[in-house]
């Protein structure tokens, strides 16, 4: 199991954390923030509200692994 799916798309099993994209678009903003004059330690601490969970099923067939169809069913992707 791995944190990012980059690692799945690369041929592991599952991943399940924060969705890089939607933080990096978080990010921007407080860039923007920043740049607009507002003091870093302004800024309140976020963290990740958005999580993914991509499986990978090409994976769990080479290692003989059966993904429950409700598993399958709350994944944000899957690869075949």
């Amino acid at each position: 199991m791995y944190e990012s799916r980059e690692a799945v798309d690369a041929g592991g099993l599952i991943s399940y954390g924060a969705d890089l994209a939607d933080s990096y678009r978080r990010v921007a903003t407080y860039v923007d923030k920043i740049l607009k004059g507002t003091k870093p330690s302004d800024l309140p601490v976020e963290q990740p509200t958005k999580f993914e969970l991509v499986i990978n099923l090409k994976t769990a067939k080479q290692i003989d692994v059966t993904i429950p169809q409700s598993m399958l069913y709350r994944a944000d992707k899957v690869i075949k």
